[in-house]
């Protein structure tokens, strides 16, 4: 199957061969490899973005053969890649680069020493996706390095979550540091995979009209909703455990905030972009007690089979103390079980301070700018215009949007899983759309702080419907400011 590099003599006195370069998928049988990551390697490859001599070896605790394998990774880039999305002739090919070799992360280190065989003693370019449970990432570290296999040439990439608080996640990213240098380790969250998510940095910082107006003279407020419409779908021990704070506002929502505020980096680069992402993240004001909303949709208990208190929605309000946001709010909000699936930024600008339009009896409505993420890809600006007409009853002014749907605008390139991007930079080592150490570390004491108001308050989550828009007191949050929800 390793038909790069010179051969080798395994220590068993087999022939190996010494692979140039390799991607190591472990959990590679799980739901985030079939719907993803299988899917996101095809992709590159049908697309000519692999290099022919890059192999993928996957691994997980299943009883499969390469065949047994191959053939569930076929069955995977069918079901998730449709017809037009994929080339039928090319995946025959793909199916040829993998290899499968089955593997107990705790049944000792003779696993790993089978792998390191398996790559031809894996002295080549190698890049890791870690996708397990975080009680196994220790373990996993320790197997790599003894078998050789966290040498100057491989990169690792992990999955989250990376620890449920600050302490939790200080343990796992020291034990990463213990085999792996910092510039060698790639911490994934998939949103900065997102098409219109690096588009927010291109809309900010490649056009004069934004950036000049993006600060708090400008904007009154910024609101960044996630809403899901599914409930525990096959997560429910998990959900159970960590809820909605921090399974979706530590590493998400933080995340798209982080981007909204950040200050113009230097350059485009891993090192300038990530020192000014955490610089707005150890800038947000400690929450008080009054400033955050929990619920729990009614029938979760049913679900979940346990009478449960942890939190199915979370909505914030949040401040960024620095001189571009003073006194912006920042608005935060995600939940399951909701009316329809969203992920959105919406700004809101500032009215105009003197509307000349005002005794013609016109209302001038100020601007809004909405960068809408999922189910779509679109930026949408609404700007003030003139109806027509001779205006003898007086000027009536209309919202009108400008719209940049974005499979529109660009018609010609397909549209790409978030998986793409990130597995090709991790293969190339592009840490810019990767979570640094120091973002990691002060999401969660953000976070931490949060979680101890609402444990010193004996905070209970409020009941909502299924199918509705969250609880009450999330419109009160918001409400209470003068402002309401863009729904």
């Amino acid at each position: 199957m390793w038909t790069a590099g010179r051969r080798l003599t395994s220590p068993r006195g087999k022939e190996t061969a010494v692979v140039s370069k390799a991607v190591l998928l472990f959990g590679a049988t799980g739901d985030l490899a079939r719907r993803m990551l299988l899917p996101s390697l095809f992709a590159l490859h049908d697309d000519g973005l692999l290099g022919q001599d890059i192999e993928i070896l996957a691994t997980s605790r299943s009883e499969l053969d390469d065949a047994g394998y191959r053939a569930m990774a076929e069955k995977a880039v069918r079901e998730h890649l449709s017809e037009s999305e994929r080339t039928a002739d090319n995946l025959p090919g793909f199916l040829e680069r993998i290899s499968y070799q089955s593997l107990d992360i705790q049944g000792g280190q003779a696993g790993f020493d089978q792998l390191a065989a398996r790559l031809g003693g894996g002295a080549g370019e190698l890049a890791i996706f870690l996708s397990t449970a975080p009680s196994l990432f220790e373990p996993t570290i320790a197997g790599l390095k003894a078998a050789g296999l966290a040498h100057d040439k491989a990169r690792i990439g992990l999955e989250k979550p990376l620890g449920t608080d600050l302490a939790s996640s200080c343990e796992i990213n020291d034990a990463v540091a213990a085999a792996f240098p910092e510039q060698r380790i790639f911490r994934i969250d998939h949103y900065l995979g997102k098409e219109t998510v690096q588009n927010l940095l291109a809309l900010r910082f490649a056009n004069v009209l934004f950036e000049p107006l993006w600060n708090a003279r400008h904007i009154d407020h910024v609101q960044i909703s996630v809403a899901e419409t599914v409930g525990l779908e096959g997560r429910a021990d998990y959900y159970d455990g960590v809820g909605a704070l921090r399974d979706m506002v530590q590493n998400h929502v933080l995340q798209l905030l982080a981007l909204v505020a950040m200050e113009p980096p230097s350059r485009f680069d891993s090192t300038a972009v990530r020192d000014e992402k955490v610089k707005v993240l150890r800038s947000l004001r400690p929450v008080t007690c009054d400033d955050g909303v929990t619920g729990q949709y009614r029938g979760y208990d049913g679900e979940l089979k346990r009478d449960s208190a942890t939190e199915t929605f979370v909505a914030l309000k949040a401040q960024v103390d620095n001189w571009r946001w003073a006194g912006v709010p920042f608005y935060l909000r995600t939940g399951k079980r909701l009316a329809e699936r969203r992920t959105e930024i919406v700004v809101q600008f500032k009215a105009v301070p003197h509307s000349i339009f005002s005794e013609r009896g016109a209302t001038a409505i100020p601007n809004r700018l909405i960068i809408a993420i999922q189910p779509q890809e679109n930026i949408h600006l609404s700007v003030m215009a003139k109806e027509p007409g001779l205006d003898r009853g007086g000027i009536k002014l209309r919202e009108v949007p400008l719209d940049i749907s974005m499979p529109d605008a660009f018609a010609g390139p397909r549209r790409r899983i978030a998986y793409e991007r990130l597995l090709l930079d991790l293969i190339e080592g592009d840490q810019t759309l990767f979570v640094r150490r120091d973002e990691v570390e002060a999401e969660w004491q953000w976070i931490d702080q949060v979680r101890a108001c609402w444990a010193e308050q004996g905070a209970v989550p409020e009941y909502y419907d299924a199918g509705s828009k969250g609880p009450d007191s999330a419109a009160a949050l918001i409400a209470r400011d003068g402002r309401a929800w863009h729904d």
